[in-house]
């Protein structure tokens, strides 16, 4: 039977209004259907509270998936609440910013999608813009309009790691976010940019497969080849990591 690789994929809690004792730890599914079908075994990250039940997780993975989700506390890089600020999740931030410096010293492969990319560059010292449209004069629309929607292009750098995976240094994605990468963090190469200049696209500059896009491919990747082919690649890099940590 083929091994599969274990990719972490840390949930984030949601209530009813008001009823905080009957949170749920969850991540969209279509997270787990697209890591599935490119042939992986996800694994689900509840919000835990203690480091040493966090730790015993995350040397059970493979790989790990930073997921989209709500805004970012920016007091995690340095910043006061901006006006437009939305809901913000402090104990799903302490896991992500605990699990993503563990993996990038293991050189454990992460995809940052949306959210993700942006905790990917928190945790390496960068900051975020809180709210593109009342920050970033010119800027695109980058919010909600559809899920599938490819509401505008990506330039990407012909070298980068996502030319190679996607197959092209150019490609049209969907827009989800009110939030983007200001300042870029440690370690982290900006290859994509939208035509306003907005960042839509980071690796890691070391030999680890690390990626981190703005865009939402997990609602694509049934019908546009592009984001398919980045949860193939993905997940090819977990595999290797698997066979050679065995």
């Amino acid at each position: 039977m083929q091994i599969r690789p274990v990719i972490g994929v840390p949930c984030g809690l949601q209530a009813p209004p008001g009823r905080q004792d009957r949170a749920v730890s969850a991540v969209p599914e279509s997270y787990v259907r697209a890591l599935e079908s490119a042939g992986a075994a996800p694994l689900l990250i509840p919000v835990v509270r203690q480091e040493s039940t966090l730790r015993m997780l995350y040397r059970l993975l493979d790989g790990l998936l930073l997921a989209g989700g709500v805004d970012i506390d920016p007091a995690r890089f340095g910043q006061e609440p901006h006006p437009k600020l939305g809901k913000v999740d402090a104990l799903r931030d302490w896991v992500e910013l605990s699990l993503v410096p563990w993996a990038w010293a293991d050189g454990l492969p992460v995809l940052g999608i949306c959210r993700g990319i942006q905790t990917l560059n928190v945790a390496r010292g960068g900051t975020l813009w809180q709210d593109i449209t009342s920050q970033v004069p010119g800027a695109l629309h980058h919010g909600r309009v559809s899920y599938t929607l490819r509401a505008h292009a990506v330039k990407l750098e012909p070298a980068s790691r996502l030319v190679t995976v996607l197959g092209s240094d150019k490609v049209r994605v969907n827009s989800l976010h009110h939030q983007a990468i200001q300042v870029p963090g440690r370690g982290l190469q900006v290859v994509g940019r939208s035509s306003d200049g907005i960042i839509e696209a980071v690796e890691g500059d070391g030999q680890a497969w690390v990626v981190g896009v703005q865009w939402h491919p997990e609602w694509l990747w049934e019908t546009d080849r592009p984001a398919e082919r980045l949860f193939e690649g993905f997940v090819a890099a977990c595999t290797a990591r698997r066979a050679a940590s065995a």
